[in-house]
């Protein structure tokens, strides 16, 4: 980002530069400076070195916890009736528990990424974005009773296990099974989960286990405890990216895990994961274009002051190409990401979930490829200092790095891709069927 108070091209969102917006209400821009005065403060200025360190010091975490600024991960409509009985009302003090909406969850994601680098915010936020919400949407009175409090006042961390090393996004494969006890009184977990962000630092996950029969139907989740419980081993995996958010390798042997951990009911898991992945995808899909926006300001602002044959390199229409058709992408992208989080706010979930799941997916994906031609950029324009670790290339190099941690984690963008058409293809034969049978038109 330039120093200058005059913002770089394409370092802010339109409605962050003065132009007219139909979203942003003055409550929104409250909201938005709140969280940017809070994440420079608490966050971004320590970003980098967090990074190199591997690691978010626990202190911060607990900084969090203590303004609310890890409730803003949890899916929208926030459960207000579960917060309030643990004594959370409002967060920062600008918006009400009850007011918060998916434009909340847009800003407040946006600003977490700021830094452009996901590792120091997924950090923090990874756990209680993903691990909790099947917890507090599925679980018994009984298991929220005994977990949720904790979970939400930051005394346990959590984290969402899904990933196997043989099933990343084909979820209906997962081999981690989940055996009753001859007792009928507990669940012996046998097998393996990796790339867990978060995993390392987690006292319980939310996991989706094998208690039935081969494909998904045989899924069901479970609250697994982790840290420490007999069983459990975990190690951090070297990754190229979000380092510091704490991936993880997870064996499971004989783990027992009491029956009441189990999440809503069993054979239900696939249901319970993909309706969880919805919120997943959206909130990457919004990070992902801020660390887009990151990378190609960057690359802006080093053509503005770099010279190479005699003059800038912003002088040169090749450059200049380079950066318009990142930037045409990265903006149409934004307006499509404002687009989803506006249905998300006008629809009910049930016709969200039905209407916006495949189109989630590929906006999630699609995400993925914005960044990659971002960082692209950013890295050819930086020249031999984008492939340096250090000095005025080393947002390049790092952003690079960032890339694939975003177009594999969530479901890969192949897959994703596939899913949307897909999705699309059976929205259409429904409403044609529905149609058929009114004798009707849509038109």
């Amino acid at each position: 980002m330039a120093s200058s108070s005059v913002p770089v091209p394409f370092s802010e969102p339109p409605y962050l530069l003065g132009l007219p917006n139909p979203y942003y209400t003055p409550e929104l821009r409250k909201w938005q400076k709140a969280c940017r005065d809070f994440t420079t403060e608490h966050l971004h200025q320590y970003a980098f070195e967090w990074e190199k360190e591997e690691t978010v010091p626990e202190h911060v975490f607990q900084t969090f916890i203590k303004h609310n600024m890890l409730i803003p991960t949890l899916p929208s409509p926030l459960p207000v009736k579960e917060l309030k009985a643990c004594g959370i009302h409002d967060i920062l003090g600008v918006v009400k528990v009850e007011d918060f909406t998916y434009f909340h969850t847009l800003i407040y994601n946006d600003e977490m990424a700021r830094s452009g680098l996901s590792g120091p915010s997924g950090s923090l936020t990874t756990g209680m974005a993903f691990g909790v919400p099947p917890l507090i949407k599925f679980g018994s009175q009984a298991l929220k009773d005994r977990y949720l409090s904790d979970c939400l006042n930051g005394k346990t961390r959590t984290c969402i296990a899904i990933t196997e090393p043989d099933a990343g996004s084909d979820v209906a494969n997962i081999k981690t099974e989940a055996k009753k006890s001859a007792d009928g009184k507990k669940y012996i977990v046998n097998g393996n989960k990796k790339w867990i962000t978060n995993g390392i630092w987690a006292n319980y996950a939310a996991m989706a286990v094998r208690t039935g029969g081969p494909g998904a139907a045989g899924l069901s989740m479970m609250w697994v405890p982790l840290k420490g419980h007999p069983g459990v081993d975990m190690r951090r995996l070297k990754v190229s990216g979000q380092i510091s958010a704490g991936t993880t390798y997870i064996e499971l042997d004989d783990v027992e895990v009491p029956v009441e951990n189990l999440i809503g009911e069993e054979g239900m898991g696939m249901r319970y994961i993909m309706t969880n992945f919805n919120h997943e995808r959206l909130t990457i899909a919004i990070s992902g274009t801020r660390q887009a926006r990151v990378a190609l300001s960057s690359a802006f602002a080093y053509c503005l002051k770099r010279e190479a044959f005699g003059k800038p390199l912003m002088d040169n229409a090749v450059v200049r190409q380079r950066l318009a058709r990142a930037g045409s992408l990265l903006e149409s992208h934004w307006a499509w990401v404002e687009q989803f989080v506006y249905q998300m706010c006008n629809l009910k979930k049930e016709e969200a979930d039905l209407e916006l799941g495949g189109l989630t997916a590929a906006a999630k994906a699609h995400t993925g490829v914005v960044l990659m031609e971002c960082a692209n950029a950013c890295a050819l324009l930086h020249g031999g200092n984008g492939y340096t670790r250090s000095g005025q290339g080393e947002i390049a190099e790092r952003m690079w790095r960032e890339v694939n941690g975003l177009r594999v984690p969530g479901g890969s963008e192949d897959v994703m891709m596939d899913l949307m058409v897909r999705q699309l293809v059976k929205n259409f034969q429904r409403k044609t069927k529905e149609l058929e049978k009114s004798g009707g038109s849509r038109l």
